[in-house]
């Protein structure tokens, strides 16, 4: 299993508008920093997101951890996103593999 700590800073813009007066990390935000994480990792292209699920929500600056298998052959990659004991979001990601 491979983990990841990470953060977003309290001024990354897409927290002015998501939402106003109750900031949370938008969902597109989080599977992208997940995606990246994974693709670095397994030096393959991301090509679907077929399940993911949002469970929590995340505020600015909270600190999360990514956790993935990398799976063998065409097997999707699981993930989970993590604040301490707290689910926030898991699903899975298919590769590109060369």
């Amino acid at each position: 299993m491979s983990r990841l700590a990470d953060a977003f800073s309290a001024d990354h813009p897409a927290f002015a508008g998501h939402f106003p007066g109750n900031p949370v990390a938008p969902g597109v935000l989080l599977l992208a920093r997940v995606a990246r994480a994974v693709a670095r990792a397994c030096g393959a292209a991301i090509s679907g997101a077929p399940a993911v699920k949002f469970l929590a929500p995340l505020r600015p600056g909270e600190r999360f951890e990514i956790e993935f298998d990398l799976p063998g052959g065409n097997a999707p990659v699981k993930f989970r996103v993590l604040r301490g004991a707290t689910l926030i979001a898991s699903g899975s990601l298919r590769l590109r593999r060369p």
